[in-house]
């Protein structure tokens, strides 16, 4: 199904701005050096009750995160320090945040106060973190504990040091999520998405939570469709700079550009690994996923049925496919094993399903569904075809999903407030919120799941 947009004859049934088809179809973390006091790492593997404490389907982390101490210049960094820990560990979602009660302490000597666990559990408080930020000239030492409360014993201690604040923060909100969860943590990773800001649709990366907006592509045209490698180091999109749609894979370390030159359409990149990247190819009739090397040059021929196929997602493992094909009419999401070329329908609810996305963590897919009503809504589905969750409604057109990459959060684009804006939300579908604020509509996101 070849579909008008923007002026081009391109696919709208993947990633392609799913608004258009429904009208016609910096581094977080600068370098550290990590002092380690105690190795939290030792600590789980000697604590190992405290790793995964936040079990499947359970209620979020009851935290009380206390005011650091300061110590050397001031209070304003420790305050500052407080606010960036306390929203980077919020943003996440699977933490209560408690507010420290009085007398969380004996006295009010920070070097030697005992903390007072009684207080601590009459709020109903799982774990306490607390510290100190010392300041001596532009360097900063972040000494932080974490305990379990109800057994009163210290789960890990670590200090951090370095000159950036929000890199020390978000350092400790890392170590903390993944000792435990037991799964690495969203924070230095970055989300690549679509914007017109400068009038035209140009790729751009934020942080993970927003900050940091970076211009990536200056074409002047369209792109679209970004997708990052894992190892972070490749950037795959869309490009109309010469009016057709072609591939392009531009390496971000030495900001050279190959594009995949082939006649007919090239749209719609998803990476298998780091070296091989899967996409939508018309040169020989009808529009099949190949996949490609990083060089530009095609490695092989995944699909090869009637209609047209485009989307490609993989399992972390590369061992299977689940992209959208039109072969049996209206686009639905299939599965295929790469080693035996077998392929299955796996979505049979909705008449119009796309863009899916495949967790990094689990085995389920993200997809966009047409629903009836005309609505673009955001659904998770197991890779057996059961457990179908919607997890956005009643609230413009959300489309585009794309996984964090510890598996607990998607950022989606929504049309709730009138023009596109990203959004993040948990896997349940809990706490949506607005991702970041700029100019023009902003569209097409792609997490990353490289973390720095």
């Amino acid at each position: 199904m070849t579909l008008l947009c923007n002026g081009f004859q391109i696919l709208t049934i993947g990633r392609i701005d799913m608004q258009c088809f429904s009208r016609t179809v910096s581094s977080i973390f600068i370098t550290l050096i990590c002092l380690t006091t105690f190795s939290w790492r030792a600590a789980a593997q000697e604590n190992g009750e405290y790793i995964a404490i936040r079990k499947e389907g359970s209620g979020n982390i009851a935290l009380v995160l206390n005011k650091l101490d300061a110590r050397g210049q001031g209070n304003a960094g420790a305050q500052r320090l407080d606010t960036i820990i306390r929203d980077g560990l919020d943003f996440t979602g699977i933490f209560s945040l408690i507010s420290p009660p009085l007398n969380i302490k004996n006295n009010s000597d920070g070097e030697h106060a005992v903390i007072n666990f009684g207080v601590l559990d009459s709020v109903a408080a799982e774990v306490y973190a607390g510290g100190t930020l010392t300041t001596k000239s532009t360097t900063l030492n972040l000494d932080m504990e974490v305990y379990d409360v109800s057994g009163a014993k210290l789960l890990f201690k670590k200090t951090y040091r370095g000159k950036d604040p929000r890199a020390l923060g978000y350092a400790f909100c890392a170590d903390l999520v993944e000792f435990l969860t037991g799964k690495r943590s969203i924070f230095g990773s970055k989300i690549v998405f679509i914007s017109t800001k400068t009038g035209y649709k140009e790729i751009y990366e934020c942080d993970f939570d927003g900050r940091g907006v970076e211009q990536l592509t200056s074409s002047h045209s369209i792109t679209l469709t970004p997708a990052l490698s894992p190892d972070g180091r490749y950037l795959a999109y869309t490009d109309f700079i010469s009016g057709a749609p072609v591939l392009s894979i531009r390496n971000l370390l030495d900001k050279k550009t190959v594009a995949v030159a082939r006649s007919g359409v090239g749209i719609d990149p998803g990476w298998r690994s780091s070296s091989e990247v899967a996409t939508t190819l018309s040169f020989e009739g009808d529009q099949e996923i190949y996949l490609i090397k990083t060089n530009g040059v095609i490695s092989s021929r995944l699909t090869n049925s009637p209609g047209i196929d485009i989307s490609p997602t993989f399992s972390p493992d590369g061992s299977q496919m689940a992209y959208v094909s039109a072969r049996n009419g209206q686009p639905q999401i299939f599965i295929q094993d790469m080693h035996s070329g077998q392929a299955r329908r796996l979505t049979f609810s909705g008449n119009y399903n796309t863009q899916p996305s495949w967790s990094p963590a689990e085995n389920k897919i993200a997809f966009t569904m047409w629903e009836n009503g005309g609505e673009l809504n955001i659904f998770v589905i197991n890779v057996d075809g059961s457990g179908l969750v919607k997890l956005t409604g009643n609230s413009g057109n959300n489309e585009s999903p794309s996984w964090s990459p510890d598996g607990q959060m998607i950022v989606f684009a929504s049309s709730r407030q009138g023009q596109k804006r990203l959004y993040t939300m948990n896997v349940t579908g809990k706490n949506q919120k607005q991702l970041l604020s700029m100019e023009g509509e902003q569209m097409q996101p792609f997490w990353s799941l490289f973390r720095k």
